[in-house]
């Protein structure tokens, strides 16, 4: 006879990681952190709005990680993500690209769906669930 009050633990699949970065990426962050003054917990990445598209990606220093921040760790890089930008960054890679005339971190975001011509600004969609 099987008891029906008793549940056993429910086993979780692993979430997918919000953002990911190519080598280039974590390379050049790494290089930036290992130069700072002083010693930070990661970099924070998140979306604000502006520009003519209606928002634009945000990286900073991050002096310490707040309660509701998305952790990532990928690379050796700690990744700590706002909350309110979670759902705009789902399966974005961060990428590290040098040019002849530049040099710039480009985010490869499934959810954008148009962007400004002087490349400053994106419109996003928040991920729908599945």
């Amino acid at each position: 006879m099987t008891d029906l009050n008793v549940t056993s633990p429910r086993v979780r699949r692993p979430r997918p990681k919000v953002v990911t970065l190519t080598e280039a990426a974590a390379e050049r962050v790494r290089e930036i952190m290992g130069r700072a003054e002083q010693p930070y917990a990661g970099l924070r990445v998140g979306v604000k709005n502006s520009g003519c598209a209606g928002q634009e990606y945000v990286l900073e220093y991050a002096e310490t990680a707040n309660p509701l921040d998305e952790v990532v760790e990928d690379k050796g890089v700690t990744i700590l993500i706002e909350p309110k930008a979670v759902l705009f960054l789902v399966g974005t890679e961060i990428d590290y690209e040098v040019t002849k005339l530049t040099a710039k971190f480009v985010f490869r975001n499934p959810n954008e769906t148009d962007a400004c011509g002087c490349g400053e600004s994106v419109t996003i969609e928040p991920a729908k669930a599945d």
